[in-house]
């Protein structure tokens, strides 16, 4: 039997304000430090680099602290946890099944280093100069710093090791989605909360898997209209026995942290929602393996226990999926600014966009360049470092910390 460990997460803290409020004398005149859309519109930014435990590292403080030293126009701070804040505590297996089988870990440890970047120069300090501003950071610092850990972790392997050459997760955030609370999560499904595309795991069984997955990754590069991808793909499958289906339940695995995040999300607070553009008979599968509050998605025409090819409309396609994620703030009195989506695909980017923080979850290059926030080196904890919350801390580490509740996986 795994064993668990509990990691705790801090429940409203005010470590990101407590920051902003010490660089109050370098904002403009009578800046309402509580009116976070007034914050919004200025060149303050959130810094976040996440860096697995695994990957040998450069000193990333003094590395961005040499960056800023040499900057005469940008000003530091390091973001502390706040001391005052309460946590919740979430038990995690040590270990998960994987989809052959073996055992991984449950999520991906790393280090998450959080910073707020400010202009001391007032040409700099304007709502109009915020983009110049981020690519400033972006091109100076971060595509540096990518390049250098890089770098060095390549030094550091064997000359014959492959992988992922990402080594290193930078979010350059407007500070205002540090300061909302937000309350609504909303994740597609295929290769976000699991490791597979359903339909193609179907055509597969179906033995059409070459034709289904071809028309499946050029819709998620948003090569061809998705409305028109989902009926070619879903024609294809004509005669699909329903026996079939709980086959293919029974080999999706969950994507590395989603259970993770879907639990610490829950602590925190967060209404948790599964908008897909795959099929309700899975999505709901997944949602109670996940416990995730809510589904949305296409259902599955079958007539004499075969799939009959037809398509129920209307599609769940990216206007669609947007068109849930506003609904359902609007159903829980939410609003859209207290909204997080998290997705892969392109017809997840509508639903990102009208979302106060749209995250990407190891996506097509489309996504990751229109997202607010991009994860490639972790699993699907990385949103919560994108939130803003520090590095999942190990319980025992926090002893005599304020521990609101102790919060079990929804699935085993």
């Amino acid at each position: 039997m795994p064993k668990n460990t509990s990691y705790s997460l801090p429940k409203d803290s005010k470590a990101w304000q407590q920051a902003v409020d010490s660089i109050a004398a370098l904002l403009p005149e009578d800046t309402n430090l509580q009116d976070f859309d007034a914050l919004q519109s200025l060149p303050v930014f959130a810094l976040i680099v996440v860096l697995p435990t695994h990957v040998s590292t450069l000193d990333i403080h003094q590395y961005v602290q040499s960056w800023v030293d040499e900057q005469p126009n940008w000003h530091l701070v390091t973001v502390a946890e706040d001391t005052d804040a309460s946590f919740v505590s979430i038990t995690v297996s040590d270990t998960e099944p994987t989809a052959d089988g073996a055992q991984r870990l449950p999520f991906t440890h790393a280090q998450v280093f959080r910073y707020l970047l400010v202009p001391v120069n007032d040409t700099l300090m304007h709502p109009g100069k915020k983009t110049a501003a981020a690519h400033i950071i972006d091109d100076q610092l971060t595509t540096r710093l990518r390049r250098d850990l890089t770098e060095e972790y390549n030094n550091t392997r064997s000359a014959d090791s492959t992988g992922n050459i990402n080594v290193v997760d930078c979010h350059i955030l407007s500070v205002g989605h540090m300061l909302r609370t937000h309350k609504l999560a909303c994740f597609d499904m295929d290769s976000t909360l699991i490791e597979q595309e359903v339909i193609v795991e179907l055509a597969k069984t179906a033995g059409i898997g070459d034709e289904v997955e071809a028309i499946t990754e050029a819709a998620m590069r948003g090569e061809i209209d998705f409305d028109e991808s989902f009926a070619q793909r879903v024609a294809l499958l004509k005669g699909t026995p329903i026996d079939v289906l709980d086959d293919i339940c029974s080999r999706l695995t969950v994507s590395v942290g989603a259970r993770t995040t879907i639990s610490a999300l829950k602590g925190l607070g967060y209404h948790t929602v599964l908008v897909s553009g795959g099929f309700t008979y899975f999505a709901r599968y997944i949602a109670e393996q996940l416990g995730i509050d809510e589904v949305h998605a296409n259902a599955l025409d079958i007539d004499e226990g075969e799939v009959t090819g037809h398509v129920q409309w209307p599609i769940v396609n990216g206007d669609k999926k947007a068109a849930i994620v506003k609904h359902t703030a609007e159903r829980l009195g939410i609003e859209m600014s207290q909204v997080v989506c998290i997705g892969d695909g392109a017809n997840d980017l509508p639903m990102m966009a009208i979302a106060d923080l749209g995250v990407a979850y190891h996506a097509k290059p489309i996504v990751q360049a229109r997202a607010d926030a991009a994860i490639n080196v972790t699993g699907l904890e990385g949103t919560l470092y994108a939130l803003g919350y520090p590095a999942l801390s190990d319980t025992q580490s926090n002893t005599g910390s304020n521990t609101e509740s102790d919060i079990k996986p929804d699935a085993g």
